[in-house]
């Protein structure tokens, strides 16, 4: 009886460091990675497996992994993009009645299944770059019904796209529109009341809040992360973006998955996520979109040890895009990421970033085989090709699945 179902032979991988491997070869069984390895180090009964492929040198990496990203909403904010490129900046838009407030109009008039008809196209896209695994974060419904209603589209859009979808509750993105002028009131609901009934429906697999001036304080974030540890939830954080408010030493002491955003992040900050191996999730589109000056101290991040993860943030306002692998290149091009760091940032790193490190973003044996094989032979292409499809095929779970691609 065959020891494996599939066998890839003679491919090119990367490790967890995104350093690029060569002549290696992966078994498959039951869905999971049952060795990898040096080809030429291969034990003979795996060459009795069910299906056999030779890879002829081309990349093999880990699906990809996009591990922030608000794709869910409704209705968009193209006016808005005018007004930035006016001079508008992101905090006025805001102070004015727009930005996160427009979309939560747009979202709550939007039934669930008017919200999968225009979430899915963006998560098709995910999938057509080679995302497998994703992130996606509530927060534009800021009431109970609201970000139920979002939370079972996230889970319904994994469903269909038959990718793995991991749901973030960020109810904390801005004080919700009854509560305007008693940003304290509305924490107060969302921990006591939101936050516990949207576990009982089991669609939360972590909490987040945006720390910011234009957003909430430290006190309300600590609030918030509060009641994540009394539902055993673990926390991330919105932090650093637009001012350092020590977002990232508080979320640290609550052991938090990542800190996102992070461009006024400090020693201290660094530090301190250092400690607790918090990721550092850098967003390069956010940074690009709203003309930001101040760049995500990356030396910094690695002279501390942190370990960078890279995502799209798609959303509506300050990164409307679906492309993982441009923000690959953009985070070489703007945050001088090297490539094996940038190929690390959407796979191992990015899994971390999600609490998946044990399951997802390594080519490793006991790890899930979600894979996919590019039509390169060089792991820089990745990063090298941008706004430029290359054609690819999918695995998930084992199985080859169908992508928008064509292989």
């Amino acid at each position: 009886m065959p020891v494996c179902d599939k066998l890839l032979l003679n491919a090119t991988t990367i490790d967890a460091q995104g350093n690029q491997l060569t002549q290696q070869a992966v078994a498959i069984k039951d869905g999971l990675i049952v060795w990898c390895g040096s080809q030429a180090q291969l034990p003979k009964q795996f060459y009795e497996a069910r299906h056999k492929e030779e890879c002829q040198g081309q990349l093999i990496t880990p699906g990809l992994i996009d591990c922030h990203t608000h794709l869910v909403y409704g209705g968009n904010r193209s006016t808005e993009f005018q007004m930035k490129l006016a001079g508008v900046s992101y905090a006025e838009i805001a102070k004015a009645g727009g930005g996160i407030l427009s979309t939560v109009r747009h979202t709550r008039a939007a039934s669930e299944e008017e919200l999968i008809k225009q979430s899915l196209p963006r998560i098709l896209a995910l999938r057509a770059d080679g995302v497998t695994t994703l992130e996606i974060k509530s927060g534009y419904g800021l009431d109970l019904a609201n970000e139920l209603k979002m939370l079972r589209v996230a889970k319904r859009l994994g469903e269909l796209a038959g990718l793995r979808v991991r749901k973030t509750f960020l109810g904390a993105h801005a004080t919700g529109p009854e509560f305007q002028g008693n940003s304290q009131a509305y924490i107060d609901v969302l921990c006591q009341e939101m936050l516990p009934a949207l576990c009982e429906e089991n669609l939360v697999d972590a909490v987040d809040v945006f720390c910011e001036s234009i957003a909430f304080s430290l006190k309300q974030t600590e609030q918030v992360f509060a009641a994540a540890r009394a539902l055993k939830l673990p926390v991330k954080c919105h932090a650093e973006q637009l001012s350092n408010l020590g977002a990232s030493e508080l979320a640290a002491e609550f052991g938090a998955l990542s800190c996102d955003h992070l461009e006024f992040l400090d020693e201290k900050g660094a530090s301190a996520m250092a400690k607790v191996n918090t990721v550092a999730v850098l967003l390069p589109g956010a940074y690009y979109f709203l003309r930001e000056k101040q760049k995500p101290p990356v030396d910094l991040l690695r002279r501390a040890g942190v370990g960078m993860a890279v995502a799209t943030d798609c959303n509506p306002g300050s990164s409307p895009t679906t492309s993982l692998r441009l923000m690959m290149s953009m985070a070489c091009q703007f945050f001088s990421l090297t490539v094996p760091e940038a190929l690390a940032a959407v796979t191992s790193q990015a899994a971390r970033a999600l609490g998946l490190q044990n399951e997802l973003g390594t080519i490793a044996e006991g790890m899930n085989a979600d894979l996919i094989w590019w039509s390169v032979n060089d792991s820089a292409a990745l990063c090298y090709y941008f706004a430029y499809p290359l054609p690819h095929r999918m695995m998930v779970a084992g199985e080859w699945v169908s992508t928008l691609d064509t292989y």
